[in-house]
């Protein structure tokens, strides 16, 4: 069942998805090599408590951390761990919050020193990508648009990968809501959308091939080939004309720029 939202639950909606945003600037101006993912974990975990949220994910369906870290090859849903970030890596840090009874959820990937130019040209793709399926996410469209838009950029101009297994989804009183967001798909497919629905836009490209497995662990989903992945998500409020964005990287992406141990121009 898809929940519609009031102006006055999308503007609590907006302070929930903000602290997410906050919350990625707070990582992208310590995140450096030599920190493990649990470290990165707990100034997350910090940050939110000390601004009077709860994380989303601590306890979600046994999840034990508040906080999803990827690294590499690893898509989503990493689990936090004493795994030491090297020169070389990407790190996607996936955040939600609980705040005056709406969910956040947000998530950047980080090129931490010396990344691959290829890798870098990912993490433009799909950032780009995310823009584009939130253009389509305006009253009148369908779920389709968004995912076509989003694929057409990443698989079918540039040959990447786009997971099928993992979509995008509602957002709101709940993590996740309807409807499912997927980031491959037919235009003009899917459930109509109309004012008031806020849905978060995930989309996760692969280097390589699509496919993908999960890891001993339950949680950690990582490319079949091994080859590196990229997930940026926004929390977007869908409106008459233009999408509402909700959540912002205009913090992280200037934290990220000032910090000598992240690349940021790529």
């Amino acid at each position: 069942m898809v929940h519609y939202k009031s102006k006055e639950e999308i503007e609590l909606m907006r302070k929930s998805a903000l602290l997410v945003s906050a919350t990625l600037e707070e990582v992208a101006k310590k995140l450096k090599p030599g920190m493990t993912t649990d470290d990165i974990d707990k100034i997350v975990e910090d940050f939110i408590v000390a601004n009077g949220a709860v994380p989303s994910f601590k306890n979600y369906k046994g999840f034990p951390k508040s906080c999803c870290i990827s690294v590499n090859a690893e898509v989503v849903h990493g689990i936090p761990n004493s795994y030491v970030v090297q020169d070389g890596d990407i790190v996607s840090v996936d955040v939600g919050v609980l705040l005056n009874g709406f969910h956040g959820d947000s998530a950047y990937t980080f090129a931490v020193g010396n990344v691959k130019p290829e890798v870098l040209q990912l993490m433009k793709a799909t950032k780009a990508a995310l823009y584009k399926g939130i253009e389509k996410a305006v009253a009148g469209n369908r779920i389709g648009d968004i995912a076509h838009a989003i694929q057409e950029y990443t698989e079918k101009e540039r040959g990447y990968g786009v997971v099928r297994e993992l979509v995008g989804h509602g957002l709101g009183r709940h993590l996740h809501e309807d409807p499912q967001v997927p980031n491959y798909g037919k235009r003009g497919s899917g459930p109509i959308m109309k004012e008031g629905l806020v849905i978060a836009i995930e989309p996760m490209i692969n280097l390589g091939t699509k496919d993908v497995e999960y890891m001993e662990d339950g949680w950690t989903v990582i490319t079949r080939d091994e080859k590196p992945s990229v997930h940026f998500e926004h929390n977007v409020a869908v409106m008459k004309g233009k999408a509402d964005l909700l959540s912002s990287f205009a913090g992280i992406e200037k934290a990220e720029a000032e910090n000598p141990a992240l690349t940021a121009n790529y």
